[in-house]
């Protein structure tokens, strides 16, 4: 088929189960995916296929950057021992569960092996799409594991097809020098990238090549790391962390502003087409095994899903008694989380498009390369359909209640910042020569703005709309009615779409910070 009619294919499929999903009260990606699955019947559209290295060339780098740059550095320092512990000992102890029931179901090892590899680590882009009601903190972990293990795995993934190729190559000190030099390389080069990123686009001052310039990290990052055999995938996550600290301090406000859009964007149109293809391939996957061997293959599917969700549980409680014997200080148990949390958190483990590229991945004639695919592409499914199912009421049966801590904190910034703007105002008047008047009347506006920003201590939103609903409510009003008046002269031709672009941009500013979080964000 014809890459534009892919193009028009996918992008039709993923526009559309959009728009339909929360017509259906569905989350958009298993939309997503339903809609790909259906694809999958049309002839036409079975001829659309994921190549691996896309994924792992294109689609990773960009969504695994965007997740790392919007992730809380701080956040991921304080859970650092829980996020390695899930991220690199799970990772290793789900592929030798998942290998080890495939053997027991007649699999050979090495099969088995690359299996266990492509369905170990969980999908930063499935948990940023699919548990966005968790709690902060529950969320951070969720993101960060995701973002670290697919190194562990793509390492675990090159020693089982290495095995297959040439087992004389491969012994104890090979493994070990792997594991290094993946995950040591990967965080050089990733602070090296970020670094340089960060030094770089502080003498751009183009919003427009700002925003290219910092997209074209992690590819680079990836690249050097892939050259050099380390992990391309923690190279791109360091160096997404580490310019998520300098960030604030580069660029402008509208390079800033174009960066969070372009990337929502980019990411969202990713993350679509990753769902659409994954249920696309299903179709495919299930096409290429031998009608006979399917029922043995589904039971293989759902045996391995419930490996994987009671290994992640176990494996969190033992976890969790380990680090509570050699650790007692109060902040431990102050960061402690009850069983009924972790059953949140193996629901949360979602499976995605990097498993099912790993499969792909599997070379020619190693192996039962097509039903590893069947398989991965069923426990893919499973989790992302079931779990994503089941997890808004396990999070209700866990007793999580609204998280309120992020707006804490955005109100107690919001009133700092006004109150640090109300004490220098007075002296960059006068170093301005501002008169007198002009001063006042911004003095005035920032004790307003403090005054309702007071009143939303009691309130539960953060923000200038929790804080006076009606005040932000008739502010939207009238610059609507603004909108439409310019709309209305340029219609009378008194004025031009420059002129109107231009005033417009200025009232869609303005609607922007009156507007509800859930809308800008």
């Amino acid at each position: 088929m014809e890459p534009l009619a892919v193009v028009v294919i996918v992008g039709t499929l993923l526009v559309t189960a959009s728009w339909f999903a929360p017509k259906l009260r569905m989350p958009a990606p298993l939309m997503q995916l339903l809609f790909g699955l259906l694809a999958g019947f049309l002839p036409a559209v079975r001829e659309i296929h994921l190549p691996p290295e896309v994924v792992l060339v294109l689609f990773l780098p960009a969504l695994l950057f965007w997740e790392a740059l919007t992730t809380s550095l701080r956040e991921v320092r304080r859970d650092m021992r829980v996020i390695l512990l899930l991220s690199i000992p799970l990772v290793i102890v789900t592929a030798a569960g998942v290998a080890a029931t495939s053997v027991l179901l007649g699999w050979g090892i090495l099969a088995a092996v690359i299996l266990g590899a492509s369905l170990a680590p969980t999908d930063a882009t499935a948990v940023g799409a699919l548990a966005r009601s968790l709690p902060h903190r529950n969320m951070t972990v969720l993101r960060a594991e995701s973002l670290v293990n697919d190194g562990t795995a793509l390492v675990l993934f090159g020693l089982a097809t290495a095995v297959a190729v040439e087992p004389s190559v491969v012994s104890g000190w090979k493994v070990s020098e792997m594991f290094v030099v993946a995950y040591a390389g990967g965080v050089v080069i990733g602070l090296a990238c970020g670094y340089v990123a960060s030094r770089a686009v502080r003498h751009v001052h183009d919003a427009t090549l700002h925003t290219i310039a910092l997209f074209l990290v992690p590819f680079i990052a990836f690249l050097i790391a892939e050259h050099v055999h380390s992990s391309g995938v923690i190279a791109v996550v360091v160096a997404g962390l580490l310019l998520s600290q300098s960030g604030p301090r580069t660029g402008s406000a509208l390079s800033r502003r174009q960066l969070h859009l372009v990337g929502a964007l980019v990411t969202s149109v990713l993350n679509g087409a990753l769902f659409v293809l994954i249920g696309i391939e299903a179709q495919s996957a299930l096409r290429s095994v031998p009608a006979g061997s399917i029922p043995g293959l589904l039971l293989l599917c759902v045996l391995v899903w419930l490996a994987i969700l009671a290994i992640r549980f176990v494996f969190q409680v033992l976890m969790a008694w380990c680090l509570r014997l050699l650790d007692r200080r109060p902040s431990q148990r102050e960061r402690r989380m009850t069983h009924r949390a972790r059953a949140v958190s193996t629901i949360a483990g979602f499976r995605g498009a990097v498993s099912l590229a790993v499969a792909l991945a599997v070379p020619v004639g190693v192996g039962p390369r097509d039903e590893i695919i069947f398989v991965a592409t069923g426990v893919v499914i499973l989790t992302l359909v079931v779990q994503g199912a089941l997890l808004p009421g396990v999070m209700r049966w866990a007793g999580f209640g609204r998280d309120t801590s992020v707006a804490g904190e955005i109100t107690t910034a919001q009133r700092e910042t006004t109150v640090a703007a109300l004490e220098v105002l007075p002296a960059l008047a006068e170093q301005a020569g501002v008169p007198v008047g002009v001063r006042d009347r911004i003095v005035s506006e920032y004790q307003e703005r403090l005054a309702r920003l007071g009143a939303a201590t009691d309130l539960d939103g953060p923000d200038l709309w929790a804080a006076d609903e009606d005040y932000a409510a008739l502010e939207l009003a009238v610059l609507e009615h603004k909108r439409g008046v310019l709309v209305r002269l340029r219609d009378e031709r008194r004025i031009s779409d420059t002129a109107l672009r231009i005033v417009q941009a200025r009232l869609d500013r303005d609607a922007l910070r009156l507007a509800p979080p859930h809308v800008t964000e």
